[in-house]
């Protein structure tokens, strides 16, 4: 004798096919809501998104955010601070590529391109967009935003410069100007441009690694020693 079908419990049968959600569960669901929000907030700003437009992106009732963030302004807060975790692979590349090298000039090239790519990504201009434009309303969001991404690239930066430097490699009196002048000298050019959204030919692969390059160029000329 065949078996009837299963029957849906009421709130899974309410509730329609998620537009985005791939996993279920708990975890699944903090996941899902986050990327929704992630995909709004930096397409409509903070003001501009409401936490309705949210759950129906991300296919569950509002009621479930609401367990999963106290409310809007901390989905805001965790999404900003989740996103600047993403900077801890690139400070650890910056050590990696610096601490043992006995070709400076190449080492320098190699970090070069690998911070102006990661930067110039479309995502982390939008991000970066995003934080600079709410900062007025979310000062210490922002200023913990520049903590732990800007400064802390900086900070990470100008120890491995000074690291150099001991070694007769470099030559400087403030490793941290020094880490500033190099970050400007790679990241100004196109970083100003994508800001302003004036996404041209000075944000092409090729271009970006000729300003990189260009950067590495003029910051030896400024701190090496040969």
């Amino acid at each position: 004798m065949a078996r009837p079908p299963p029957t849906l419990a009421p709130a899974a049968a309410a509730q329609a096919p998620a537009p985005i959600r791939r996993r279920t569960g708990r975890l699944a669901s903090a996941a899902v809501i986050m990327e929704a929000a992630t995909t709004l907030f930096l397409r409509k700003g903070y003001a501009g998104t409401s936490m309705d437009e949210i759950a129906s992106l991300a296919g569950v009732s509002k009621q479930t955010i609401y367990t999963h963030f106290a409310d809007k302004e901390r989905l805001f807060s965790d999404l900003i601070l989740r996103n600047a975790a993403r900077v801890d692979e690139f400070v650890e590349q910056v050590g990696g590529i610096l601490e043992d090298s006995h070709d400076l000039e190449k080492a320098l090239l190699e970090l070069a391109r690998r911070y102006i790519q990661l930067v110039i990504r479309p995502e982390v201009l939008q991000l970066r967009r995003l934080v600079i434009g709410e900062a007025g309303n979310f000062p210490e969001l922002a200023g913990t935003y520049y903590q732990r991404v800007p400064e802390r690239v900086l900070a990470t930066l100008a120890t491995n410069l000074e690291g150099l430097a001991g070694r007769g490699l470099l030559r400087m009196d403030d490793p941290v100007l020094a880490a500033n002048h190099f970050v400007a000298l790679i990241l100004w050019v196109p970083l100003d441009r994508a800001m302003f959204h004036i996404e041209q030919e000075s944000l092409k692969p090729a271009r970006l690694e000729q300003l990189a390059d260009a950067g590495v160029r003029v910051f030896l000329a400024a701190y090496s020693i040969f």
